[in-house]
């Protein structure tokens, strides 16, 4: 009886709080399990980075004699110099151009065919043009690699970066056409009505209103396509030939079977090669992530 009247006395709201609130245990018996399986994933992603982290410092006669996962007592950075005189630089720089010179073009052509789409979905030529790229969506690189190899051999541009940038392009807009103009059809149309009542031309809207707002959506699509086309290993593969032409992936590939014994160098490669990966995705983590996935939920 006085726990009703307790009760009364209280404002509903406080008391409707406490009654949905959980109790620790409660919050406990839901997250031990999470937390369990978290603690396992870290256990599963870390330890190899720990090994190959700790195994590029080793030299290459203490590394069949130790522990692999216990430190090196005496440290070096034989291996990475090693690398870095085999011509690594080069590579970098091949890198850089492919990845560069394929992600601006495809990003700008993409902004602009999403605007298109959106604001002109009603042409049929605009929507046929929809369909193809979502059409691309469904068509791995690996189908295309005979294609593509023909196409740059009547080209002329075998053993060249260009024979790179340009399929990298074709391949990366389809999905940013897609995440861009899911971005640009939640802008609302009485800005874009504002703007043309104000004199201005579909071109100054595009930059002045869309790419503003959907710059999110573009820094997403930059970033990922970004790590995508660094990462690529096929096309460097069947397009190029001298080593002069060589990206970071077909040139640890090279290290691997130039250093077939000497593990710490070929791990020091890695550890190249993956660096200019993590500062991308460290500072651009919480923007890749967020526009994927407002991207796909709008």
């Amino acid at each position: 009886m006085s726990t009703t009247l307790t009760e009364s006395r209280r404002p509903r709201k406080a008391i409707h709080r406490e009654r949905r609130r959980p109790s620790r245990q409660a919050a406990r018996r839901r997250n031990w399990v999470g937390g369990l399986a978290g603690w396992l994933w870290l256990v599963v992603v870390a330890v190899p980075l720990y090994w190959t982290l700790i195994t590029s410092l080793k030299a290459q006669s203490h590394y069949y004699a130790s522990n692999p996962l216990v430190p090196s007592g005496d440290p070096t950075l034989e291996n990475y110099r090693l690398v870095i005189e085999s011509d690594f630089l080069r590579y970098f720089v091949n890198s850089v151009v492919v990845t560069a010179g394929a992600v601006v073009p495809a990003v700008v052509f993409s902004f602009m065919a999403a605007y298109a789409i959106v604001r002109g979905w009603r042409m049929r030529v605009l929507r046929a043009m929809n369909g193809l790229f979502l059409t691309g969506l469904a068509i791995p690189l690996q189908a295309t690699v005979i294609p593509v190899y023909l196409i740059i051999i009547r080209l002329h541009l075998y053993d060249n970066l260009l024979a790179l940038i340009l399929p990298s392009i074709a391949f990366a807009i389809p999905l940013s056409v897609l995440v861009l103009a899911n971005f640009i059809r939640d802008v609302p149309n009485e800005l874009f009505d504002s703007m043309r009542v104000d004199g201005a031309t579909e071109w100054t809207t595009l930059w002045r209103l869309a790419a503003p707002l959907t710059r999110p959506a573009i820094l997403t699509v930059t970033i990922f396509n970004a790590l995508t086309i660094w990462n690529g290993f096929l096309l460097p593969l069947v397009l190029t030939q001298s080593p002069d032409r060589r990206t970071l992936p077909l040139a640890l590939w090279t290290f691997q079977g130039q250093y077939g014994v000497n593990v710490p160098a070929v791990l020091a490669a890695v550890v190249l090669t993956t660096l200019p990966v993590l500062i991308l995705y460290a500072f651009g983590r919480r923007q890749l992530l967020s526009g994927l996935t407002a991207g796909f939920s709008r």
